[in-house]
């Protein structure tokens, strides 16, 4: 599987990582009941696959996901690059609430190396930006973590590009993971752009739109999507607008047939296209979803495919309600 040096890191990252947001089971922003069983094996299967890093956070379950890297990597000899988050943080009645004060970020720090089982977290990300009047607190407790060694690199998620700008001034940003996907391109004007020009790697998430970017999601698995899930929030997970999308979908599933490849491994090399972007991260929650996802790092879409694929998206853009 390819691989792309992240950002001023010297991480060499396979293109596709294997997200745990979904493995940490129900939460405020969770995505439903989830065996953890089927977790562990899809995080064996991710490694097997050739993916060398994981991407986790405390807040997926509350501690849950990292738990459960800890017990996937347990059954395995492998050591993938583990990736984590701060800032928010919950308490006895598991409310989220976010925080960026010192000393709640280093305490965080400590928590997520004793959940994950391990001495030194690779990437250490600021989950959001919130609130924004502590980033510089937090940010600073974070390079304190490095200093201490406990993290090697420092990076953040959801941040504008001012918000990079202040904190590249108290330690370097090794990366950012903002959403992105043929359904979500915001970064494209300006925070791509700044992120070239500051040699900040791009981890991408959510490349596949939370599952509707799949052969498999339709207006039935919708439907009986739990009370729970995080999609539920979203506009475009209801009608109009998800008939809509599935319209599209349904056209973008003839482009990745005539390539021979599934809906997925398309829609994540399409964010793979712009050559800011180092990786993306795609979620699994069973055995067979990561390898049919991981194959995208692999993948090269030609000029016209791309051209294509364009002229559908701003045809979708229009129709939205």
């Amino acid at each position: 599987m390819k691989k792309a040096r992240l950002g001023n890191s010297d991480l060499q990252i396979t293109r596709v990582g294997l997200g745990t947001w979904a493995i940490g089971g129900p939460w405020e922003f969770g995505w439903g009941p989830q065996d953890d069983n089927d977790s562990i094996k899809a995080i064996l299967e991710s490694l097997e696959a050739g993916v060398n890093w994981l991407d986790t956070a405390p807040i997926y379950g509350f501690g849950h996901s990292e738990e459960i890297v800890a017990k996937a990597l347990k059954q395995t000899k492998v050591k993938p690059i583990i990736a984590t988050k701060c800032s928010l943080t919950w308490g006895d009645k598991k409310e989220r609430t976010p925080c960026l004060k010192a000393k709640s970020i280093l305490a965080e720090c400590d928590a997520s190396l004793k959940r994950l089982n391990i001495e030194v977290i690779d990437l250490y990300q600021m989950h959001w930006p919130t609130p924004d009047e502590d980033v510089e607190e937090g940010y600073g407790a974070m390079a304190k973590c490095v200093k201490a060694g406990k993290v090697r690199y420092l990076g953040a998620s959801n941040f504008s590009a001012e918000q990079m700008e202040r904190v590249m001034k108290i330690h370097p940003l090794t990366s950012l993971q903002p959403p992105y996907s043929m359904f979500r391109r915001d970064i494209e004007e300006g925070i791509l752009p700044f992120c070239k020009k500051h040699n900040i790697g791009v981890i991408v998430y959510s490349p596949l739109y939370k599952g509707l970017l799949t052969d498999k999601f339709t207006k039935e698995k919708a439907a009986a999507l739990p009370p729970d899930d995080v999609r539920l929030m979203s506009p475009d997970y209801k009608m109009p607008n998800l008939e809509i999308n599935l319209k599209y979908t349904g056209k973008l599933k003839q482009i990745a047939k005539r390539n021979n490849i599934t809906l997925a491994q398309l829609a994540i090399a399409w964010t793979l296209r712009k050559p800011e972007v180092t990786a993306a991260i795609a979620g699994a929650r069973r055995e067979g979803q990561i390898k049919e996802t991981a194959p995208a790092a692999d993948i090269t879409l030609s000029a016209d495919d791309i051209a294509e694929i364009e002229e559908l998206l701003k045809k979708r853009s229009k129709e939205l309600k």
